[in-house]
C-alpha cells in the first residue's frame, strides 16, 4: 500500500483528499501503476481548475464530468500499452474503486481489490460481489499492534 500511496503523489488532482494511487500485482511483482490525472498530453487542473468544482458537482456523482482518469483505470491502460495480463491480478488502491473503475477491473479479471479508504458506493460493492472478486481494505501492520 506504501507504493500506492507514493504512486498517488503523481496525481494531478487538486479536490481535497481526492490523490488516488493504484499497483497492479501478480505472484509478487508489480505489473503496472497509475494515479488520477488528466489524459496525456492535455492541460491538468491545476493549470486550468477543477471542472467539478465550477459546476458544484458533489463527491460520488457524475463521475464522467471531469478530466481526471481514475488510478485504476490507468492502471489497466499501462497494462495493454506494455501488453501485460492483469488477469488474475490484485489491485492495491488509496481509495476504494467507484462504479466504472469496479466494472472495469471486473472486465480486466482483476480477482482481489485491496483499498485503504473506503469510498460509499453501493452499486459497486453489489458488482464486487457478483463478480466473486475479494474486497479487502488494508490496515497498517502499525493499526494491527
Amino acid at each position: 500500500m506504501q507504493l500506492a500511496q507514493l504512486v498517488a503523489t503523481r496525481s494531478t488532482c487538486i479536490r481535497e483528499g481526492r490523490k488516488v494511487g493504484a499497483v497492479l500485482v501478480r505472484d509478487k511483482h508489480i505489473l503496472t501503476t497509475g494515479f488520477n490525472g488528466a489524459p496525456a498530453g492535455m492541460a491538468h487542473c491545476g493549470e486550468i481548475g477543477c471542472i467539478r468544482d465550477q459546476l458544484n458537482i458533489p463527491s460520488g456523482t457524475r463521475h464522467e464530468i471531469c478530466r481526471a482518469v481514475h488510478a485504476e483505470q490507468n492502471a489497466i491502460i499501462q497494462c495493454a500499452l506494455h501488453e501485460v495480463s492483469s488477469k488474475n491480478s490484485t489491485i492495491y488502491v488509496t481509495h476504494q474503486p467507484c462504479t466504472i473503475c469496479t466494472k472495469i477491473l471486473i472486465n480486466a479479471q482483476v480477482k482481489r481489490i485491496v483499498y485503504q479508504e473506503p469510498y460509499p458506493d453501493d452499486f459497486a460493492q453489489k458488482m464486487i460481489d457478483e463478480a466473486g472478486i475479494k474486497l479487502e481494505q488494508w490496515s497498517s501492520p502499525q493499526k494491527a499492534k
